[in-house]
């Protein structure tokens, strides 16, 4: 045990990036994304990890989890030991949200440090179950006018070949839902009739207007209707399931794997959506798509596409990983070494470069960080 390589510290930054354009969905505005990077130590060797939270999980980070005993002077090798670890240190914290968020983040470094330990890219650690990991553009906000998403989804798939898209809907918490048709049909002539087209209403709506809209959007050809109503009422999610002709998703805002079998087993979901920067990392996102597998449904990967890449390509039951907007620019502009979508998939480790192949590129993100 003395002989394998011990964690040795944990530092944390906090990066906040202004949007390109005011951004909004059907329940929620912002124009700034806040990334917190934690960095994994063992001796000369540095994994990275990261999740889209508030600054404070940096905080949560150097006071719960860089103890000895949870994550420092543990072997490096040893990740799912320190994740359980983690996972009671929170205890009276409280696991979902914030915490679970940290853990998350500590959680992706120290497999991406493992990974560099042993000079593999994650996905060849893990075990490849495919090559290539299609992706779907995602954004088409609220906010957008007619000319900017357009301009946004003709990027993806006349430019980029990406043959799927997600726009959002629910505009004001349901109460644009004329506006919203007409964003899905302008959405649907701009793409054609060759690409997927999906919306995600951020649970803006109730039972009866999604019931109500599910005529029109079947008409414009959606087959993925994402979070139609919010992920907390699953007796409603899945009586639509039930009801509605297109695939009923959720589960980006699951933090725990009992939540994701309860969504599961509620019958509320086609394919389950978990997001490895808020459910406990890659062990956790793992678990959630073993879970997902056993009871025969797909796993869609949410947001962080550069976080999920490599262990998005470890799994059988996949359906694809979100090509986020906001994140997919911070991404570019923090790290080098992220993949090119181009054509609808991404090939992790197709480089052979150690970890997630990620590195923080210093200088383009100085500016962006904060105490």
């Amino acid at each position: 045990m003395s002989d394998l390589p011990a964690i040795d510290a944990l530092d944390t930054a906090v990066y906040t990036v202004p949007t390109d354009t005011p951004e909004a969905d059907g329940t929620l505005a912002w124009d700034r994304t806040t990334l917190v990077l934690v960095t994994a130590r063992s001796g000369h060797t540095t994994g990275l990890g990261y999740t889209y939270a508030p600054a404070a999980t940096a905080h949560l980070v150097q006071e719960l989890l860089t103890g000895t005993g949870t994550v420092t002077g543990r072997p490096a090798l040893d990740v799912p030991r320190a994740n359980e670890e983690m996972l009671r240190a929170v205890r009276n914290a409280g696991l979902p949200g914030v915490a679970a968020q940290a853990i998350s983040a500590v959680d992706i470094a120290l497999w991406d440090l493992k990974s560099r330990l042993l000079g593999l890219p994650l996905v060849h650690l893990l075990g490849a179950a495919r090559d290539a990991v299609p992706v779907y553009g995602s954004g088409g906000f609220t906010t957008y006018d007619a000319e900017r998403q357009d301009r946004q989804l003709r990027h993806w798939t006349h430019e980029s070949g990406i043959p799927r898209v997600k726009i959002k809907i629910g505009e004001s918490w349901g109460r644009r839902t004329e506006r919203d048709l007409e964003r899905v049909d302008r959405a649907r002539a701009t793409i054609g009739d060759g690409a997927e087209l999906y919306v995600d209403a951020n649970g803006a709506y109730t039972g009866g207007q999604a019931r109500r809209l599910a005529g029109p959007l079947a008409d414009a050809g959606v087959t993925w209707f994402e979070e139609p109503v919010s992920c907390d009422h699953l007796t409603i999610l899945a009586d639509l399931r039930h009801r509605l002709p297109m695939d009923v998703t959720a589960g980006e805002y699951g933090y725990t794997l009992p939540y994701f079998a309860q969504l599961i087993t509620a019958g509320a979901v086609d394919c389950l959506q978990a997001d490895a920067t808020r459910c406990g990392g890659i062990t956790g996102w793992l678990r959630a798509a073993a879970l997902a597998h056993a009871h025969g449904i797909d796993i869609s990967g949410h947001c962080a596409p550069s976080a999920h890449a490599h262990a998005a390509a470890a799994v059988p039951g996949l359906r694809h990983l979100e090509w986020f907007h906001d994140h997919v620019r911070i991404e570019r502009l923090l790290f080098d070494g992220v993949l090119d979508p181009g054509g609808g998939s991404i090939t992790p480790g197709a480089d052979g470069a150690p970890g997630l192949g990620l590195t923080l590129a210093e200088e383009r993100a100085e500016p962006y960080r904060v105490e």
